[in-house]
């Protein structure tokens, strides 16, 4: 269709951070189509040379108050890895615990409260409170409890204090575990209304062949643990992620791409799901069957599908997780000591995908240098090539559905904007 087309959406609405939609099309032809990130660079990296290696993971749970615990868990085990620290079972699986009390929080935060309005023509979830009554209090309860995990393991909801280098220096008690298990019993009632509402909303018919990175893990699916995969290319060295994973600048934006050699990729929730499917709960299984996704998945609109069925295999994983403490009886633990220094990488699958952290550490217990690839920015490319493909298809509509289709193409991916804001070096001149 020879359409011409000009859009710009300012600070684009319903995600974290600020971001803009510009497209210019000519006699339907694309001229200009990009995702603008106007954050401030922040100096997360730089702000970690020259300090002790026990202020890591403090410094860089501030990069997001919504992934606090994932950027804190992968801070933590690149320190460990780089200083050989071997932490205990009992604080693995108190992380383990508090990453699903976060994934849990940030995935129920973009369904009900970005993605729903969406789905049902509304601006915010403040309509939702009367048009979806049921809805939006199973998403505040929902949302409620997973802070409480959060808190519980960690100190308080977000920003963790209680997760150090070595293990963890606060052993919640039986009681309130026991008490997180009763709660975390209760949910997949409401989780089951959220399931079968969203399975009745069909996906728009657009699903182009990407390529899936995530973690993977034998008999588990990968969320604290696992090596890096590719649905193209299979296994990925950890230690070498930065030479597959390319990043680099962009004019338009303040957060880089990334690309691998095979070209634009995507992680998040969809990539985790097509690459692990099979290492799901039995609820998140029945709950993958009854959304009507067929893996491989490559629509990105069934991103936030995805959130939910993760959303059910998080709630089963932390109460068996519980239970494996209880078993265990929690006591307080010394933390494990290190026994070398060098280079270390820490690698996790934040809620938006996966999160990589590298540092190099001193005999003297300092930082010399850090790099970290964020899930947003690796989602970027994927984002834009999305929209370069959706919009001529589109195209015979009016203006401002096809603003709203691009809109909801964006918030589908689910984008922290502010993590994916950030540079690697900064250099003064003398």
């Amino acid at each position: 269709m020879k359409k011409n087309l000009n859009i710009k959406i300012h600070e684009i609405t319903r995600v974290e951070g600020h971001g803009n939609i510009v497209i210019d099309v000519r006699g339907g032809v694309i001229r200009e189509l990009k995702l603008e990130i106007i954050e401030s660079p922040r100096f997360f990296e730089m702000m970690l040379r020259g300090r002790r290696f026990d202020e890591a993971q403090h410094i860089m749970a501030r990069i997001c108050g919504i992934c606090a615990v994932s950027h804190t868990s992968a801070s933590l085990k690149a320190i460990e890895d780089a200083m050989g620290i071997r932490i205990s079972r009992q604080s693995r699986l108190l992380r383990k615990l508090a990453f699903h009390g976060e994934m849990l929080q940030s995935h129920i935060l973009h369904i009900f409260f970005l993605v729903l309005p969406d789905l049902v023509g509304a601006g915010s979830i403040v309509p939702l409170l009367s048009s979806h009554p049921e809805m939006a209090k199973t998403g505040l309860e929902l949302k409620r409890l997973a802070n409480e995990i959060c808190e519980t393991i960690g100190g308080r909801h977000i920003h963790p204090i209680s997760l150090f280098p070595g293990g963890v220096v606060f052993t919640p008690k039986a009681q309130d575990l026991k008490r997180l298990k009763k709660d975390l019993e209760s949910t997949f009632a409401g989780l089951e209304k959220t399931l079968e509402f969203l399975s009745g909303i069909p996906l728009p018919d657009f699903a182009p062949e990407r390529e899936f990175i995530s973690l993977k893990a034998r008999g588990e699916y990968a969320f604290y643990s696992g090596e890096p995969f590719s649905s193209f290319n299979d296994a990925l060295d950890a230690n070498a992620f930065t030479d597959e994973v390319k990043e680099y600048v962009v004019e338009h934006s303040s957060a880089k791409h990334a690309a691998t050699s095979r070209g634009t990729y995507m992680v998040g929730a969809l990539a985790r799901l097509n690459n692990n499917s099979r290492q799901l709960s039995p609820r998140a299984k029945a709950a993958l069957k009854t959304s009507g996704l067929k893996m491989p998945c490559y629509n990105p609109f069934a991103n936030n599908m995805a959130q939910l069925i993760e959303c059910f295999h998080a709630t089963e994983d932390a109460i068996a997780t519980i239970e494996e403490l209880l078993s265990m009886g929690p006591k307080a633990e010394p933390l494990a000591k290190p026994t070398k220094f060098g280079r270390g990488v820490g690698i996790v699958e934040a809620p938006r995908g996966t999160l990589y952290h590298e540092y190099e550490i001193n005999r003297d217990g300092f930082i010399e240098n850090a790099e970290c690839v964020i899930p947003t920015g690796q989602n970027l490319r994927s984002i834009e090539d999305d929209l370069r493909s959706l919009v001529p298809k589109i195209l015979d509509k009016p203006k401002a559905e096809i603003a709203k289709a691009v809109e909801t193409l964006v918030r589908a991916y689910d984008p922290c904007i502010s993590c994916s804001s950030h540079i690697m070096d900064v250099k003064f001149a003398e």
